[in-house]
């Protein structure tokens, strides 16, 4: 079986982890790296083995590769999603795929066309993982509720590159760029929301970004709720704590662990997943995520991570921004 070709596009700091995953994963092969700072690609393509590009429709051109992996700017997923759809390549996209409405329903058109991936490796946790397995299996019983707890820390340099904290590029703060992770896991437990509540603040950065820093969502799921607050405000990043109520006990998911709750008693399980590529905090899902997405590419399977499962969690997503925007924009 030949190796599957694949790009890396944007060269920045998630680009990095991408890299790193992409060298352990037998079935393919980094043929391109592009980057409008032609210094970024270079340096990127030189650590793979790659030939570096300042353009991308330039690069497809000349490499025709079977994927590429968007790690751009939230704004240009869609619009380089759809060039490399037109060039024949599945698309592995970072979080967010979308960032309005319009984006949203061009990239679910284009799915027709092109197998496309979202980097929600938080999915493939192994405490995740056997938290879906308890839950299938009935033990505890349903689910009642799910919530979720987040504080990282940004400062005021981390916003000087240029995108982060601007609407237009960046399509909103500490949901959609940190804590969108947490709230995709909080709904593929909960189920998709018949009520969305949401409330945006900004505290820590006030007058350096004109997103939120701070968000807190309730989630109305038939007789479950939801709870999610997630705010980059802290002193320092902190695992995130994501915890499933049931009818007879609970689950609680923190760093690699898995805390299972009982009348009987606590049981933890440690739940390690090997070297994590990036930081920690962000999961260590990338390697099982993007291996996956090359091993469903050749074996012809449906895309786990495709957008149809994403769904759910984007429309929560586009309707928290509609509420608390607007709560930003009156402050």
């Amino acid at each position: 079986m030949r190796k599957l070709t694949t790009a890396i596009v944007g060269c920045g700091n998630i680009a990095q982890v991408h890299q790193q995953v992409l060298a352990t994963v037998p079935t393919c092969q980094t043929v391109a790296c592009v980057d409008i700072v032609p210094e970024r690609a270079v340096r990127l393509a030189e650590k793979c083995g790659a030939r570096a590009y300042a353009d991308l429709e330039g690069m497809l051109a000349a490499e025709r590769p079977d994927a590429v992996h968007l790690c751009t700017p939230h704004a240009l997923h869609v619009p380089q999603a759809e060039l490399a759809a037109e060039a024949g390549a599945a698309v592995f996209s970072e979080k967010p795929p979308a960032i309005t409405r319009e984006q949203w329903a061009r990239l679910k058109a284009l799915d027709r066309k092109t197998p496309i991936a979202v980097c929600f490796q938080n999915r493939y946790n192994p405490n995740v993982l056997q938290a879906e397995e308890m839950i299938a299996s009935g033990a505890l019983g349903k689910v009642l509720g799910v919530r979720a707890f987040l504080t990282w820390k940004r400062e005021a340099g981390y916003y000087q590159d240029g995108w982060h904290g601007r609407w237009q590029a960046e399509g909103g703060g500490t949901l959609m760029n940190q804590a969108i992770h947490t709230l995709d896991l909080l709904i593929r437990f909960l189920g998709r929301p018949d009520e969305v509540r949401c409330s945006m603040a900004n505290h820590h950065l006030r007058g350096i970004i004109p997103e939120e820093d701070t968000v807190e969502l309730f989630l109305q799921s038939g007789s479950r709720r939801g709870l999610l607050y997630a705010s980059c405000a802290g002193v320092r990043d902190e695992p995130v704590i994501l915890e499933i109520q049931l009818e007879q006990g609970s689950l609680r998911l923190e760093a690699d662990r898995l805390e299972i709750r009982t009348a009987q008693g606590t049981e933890v399980r440690e739940c390690p997943a090997g070297p994590i590529p990036g930081k920690s905090y962000w999961g260590a899902g990338h390697r099982a995520c993007i291996a996956d997405f090359y091993q469903s590419l050749a074996e012809g399977r449906p895309l786990r991570n495709s957008l149809a499962s994403c769904e759910d969690t984007m429309e929560t997503l586009l309707a928290a921004y509609e509420q608390g925007r607007k709560m930003l924009e009156q402050d």
